[in-house]
């Protein structure tokens, strides 16, 4: 086993640290209170090739694996969850694009998301589906050349920008839900206004509501039916994201916390000599190394392409690290003390991002019933 990154991983950490500290961070206030991410930001995520890290340069991408993608999403999201949520949710759409896409639909939805001239979305959830596709209601008719699709996705990710949606109804021809791809802000697509969520600022969260909306038999990703594989798999690279920001989370709060104990004085002292200080710094670092290497470690799992290995060790990773980051970020909290509860300390930021995790691209209860399944069969 080999812990040690080469020389192009480490620059690529370096890159996006340096870009979330100097783009991102003068932005981050603006940045929470409209919701909205600057359009700057978004081509300086571009020019890093960021949108595209994992795939093949072939399809606009870096090709530097999932590997150096979860080295740079947690610099990112050191800063900005939000910012970091934007490419995680890029990367789940392409993901499966990437996995069951043909060659035609690959280089037409892929390469201009990965050059972040468009950005990809993920549309499976619905205000009565939960986590079990068997009740999802949006419809999909065959009509000649297309499929006529009809319903309501709640909570979907980059939906306000252009570019493909991956979109999950119940066809009639097998009655079983299949994958499409539809073009956002085509005739018949339309948003609600954003939803007022607690943390992830800037990734804004919307309903979208399809009206008879067009698509081309060409559209369908996958086989007919066979939308649940497709979902299963995206969701498992979509962990791999969440993974990396809640990680990114676990550190800003680590840095947030270090500094918060040398600078706080009391009674001619920093706070940080005192032994109750020391031992949640002790568990704040002890948390972050053991996320971090569970966040590395499935960036390689990822890389390997192995579906099976990747869908039971992600849910491990991604419920170990977001439940982390909550751990972690209430700790942070208790060494700032009253001060954490004021918008003025960035600690309050990274607390209302970090009760997000676990509820995000898989419940982490439902999370936890894959591990155990994949031990007890």
């Amino acid at each position: 086993m080999n812990f040690e990154l080469t020389k192009e991983q480490q620059l690529i950490q370096k890159a996006a640290r340096e870009f979330a500290q100097k783009a991102i961070m003068p932005n981050l206030q603006k940045l929470e209170s409209q919701d909205k991410i600057p359009d700057d930001i978004l081509e300086g995520i571009a020019d890093l090739e960021l949108f595209g890290m994992p795939f093949e340069e072939e399809y606009g991408g870096a090709g530097s694996g999932y590997d150096s993608y979860v080295l740079a999403l947690e610099q990112i999201a050191r800063v900005s969850s939000g910012v970091a949520l934007v490419i995680s949710v890029n990367i789940l759409g392409l993901s499966a694009i990437k996995e069951f896409g043909t060659e035609e639909q690959k280089q037409r939805f892929m390469v201009p998301c990965c050059k972040g001239e468009q950005l990809a979305s993920f549309a499976f959830t619905e205000a009565g589906t939960g986590s079990d596709p068997k009740q999802i209601v949006t419809t999909a008719v065959k009509e000649g050349n297309h499929y006529i699709i009809n319903g309501t996705k709640r909570f979907i990710s980059n939906a306000n920008y252009p570019g493909p949606m991956v979109v999950f109804a119940r066809d009639d021809e097998s009655n079983e839900v299949s994958a499409f791809i539809v073009d956002k802000l085509c005739e018949g697509y339309s948003l609600s206004e954003p939803w007022a969520k607690a943390g992830m600022h800037g990734s804004r969260l919307l309903d979208v509501y399809l009206e008879n909306v067009k698509v081309p038999k060409e559209n369908l990703l996958g086989s007919l039916g066979q939308g649940f594989p497709v979902l299963l798999l995206g969701i498992a690279y979509g962990k791999v994201g969440v993974g990396a920001s809640a990680l990114g989370g676990i550190l800003a709060a680590y840095e947030e916390s270090i500094n918060y104990a040398r600078e706080k004085m009391h009674r001619d002292k920093s706070i940080a000599k005192f032994t109750s200080i020391q031992l949640k710094i002790a568990d704040i670092v002890m948390k972050y190394e053991a996320a971090r290497w569970l966040a590395y470690r499935i960036g390689h799992i990822a890389n390997k392409g192995n579906a099976n290995e990747l869908m039971k060790e992600v849910a491990i990773s991604k419920t170990f690290i977001t439940e982390t980051m909550v751990d972690v970020a209430r700790i942070a909290m208790d060494i700032h003390g009253s001060y954490g509860l004021m918008k003025d300390y960035r600690i309050l930021q990274i607390y209302n991002d970090a009760i997000i995790g676990p509820q995000i691209e898989g419940v982490n209860d439902v999370q936890k019933m894959i591990i155990a399944a994949s031990v007890l069969r």
